[in-house]
């Protein structure tokens, strides 16, 4: 699978009530072969730990702030500041994985995804990141049995972004799930890039074109456009014999991302 762009930005929010941080990291790019990385819940409560836990916690907070703003050094450092605190720290290990994603670092991203994993085997979100790299680096077959584990969590508080994923990396894999696993993330959040891209891109595939138009355009109200998403869009088009529209939107391209070179809008992208 070609992945068409690196990680580049991740939305941290923090939210903080009653002694308990919740952490939640979004990817917005949600181009067709991206895929959405999430660790949701870091939970403080009273018992033994609870001033390590406590001080994981705030590092954690702190770091997720550093890593919105992009000041990956600060995020690393407090990262691991919240692991030496409390070395089972998996959301501690997660954003040690989105700094190095952000540096370019694959392999090393891989590394600190599996090992908070492999300290948080059930946690769905967790489960999710890992397999989403996965996807994106040459296991996408391995991914998916992940991405189930992901599902069985019955905490797991975003199960249409795991759905969302292993939707996406089925039609790599060409899958018949997939169209089942990303209907249901649309059930859960009608507005999901990563589930509409990749129906835009299975109904092309299948020639559906007008299917394909429709989720298309509703990736294209979702978030913002990618060149990957304006291409299929031409090609779309193109199918349908609008050519001034498979035109207009390879324009598009050409406006808002000049670096970028469009294919030709009568050829179909290869993944």
């Amino acid at each position: 699978m070609r992945r068409h762009d690196g990680w580049v930005w991740c939305a941290v929010a923090v939210l903080a009530a009653s002694g308990c941080s919740r952490l939640t990291f979004v990817k917005p790019k949600m181009e067709r072969g991206e895929y959405t990385r999430v660790a949701p819940e870091y939970n403080v409560r009273e018992d033994k730990g609870e001033q390590q836990r406590i001080a994981a916690g705030d590092r954690v907070a702190l770091a997720g702030q550093r890593l919105q703003d992009g000041r990956l050094d600060e995020a690393e450092a407090e990262a691991r500041a919240a692991i030496k605190a409390e070395p089972s720290s998996a959301d501690g290990y997660t954003i040690l994985a989105l700094v190095a994603e952000q540096r370019g670092n694959a392999s090393q991203a891989g590394d600190y995804y599996a090992r908070a994993a492999k300290i948080a085997p059930t946690r769905g979100d967790v489960l999710n990141n890992y397999a989403a790299w996965m996807c994106g680096n040459g296991r996408a077959a391995e991914s998916m049995a992940l991405f189930d584990r992901a599902l069985a969590d019955p905490s797991y508080g975003t199960p249409g972004v795991a759905l969302a994923n292993a939707g996406s990396c089925a039609v790599d894999l060409g899958q018949p799930r997939a169209r089942d696993d990303l209907r249901r993330a649309l059930q859960l959040d009608p507005a999901n890039a990563v589930a509409l891209a990749a129906l835009a891109q299975l109904e092309y595939r299948d020639g559906n074109y007008l299917d394909a138009r429709a989720f298309s355009e509703r990736r294209l109200a979702a978030a913002p456009a990618t060149p990957q998403v304006l291409q299929l869009a031409s090609q779309i088009e193109q199918k349908l014999g609008d050519t001034a529209a498979a035109a207009r939107y390879v324009q598009r391209i050409s406006t808002e991302f000049p670096q970028n070179q469009a294919v030709p809008s009568g050829e179909a992208s290869q993944r």
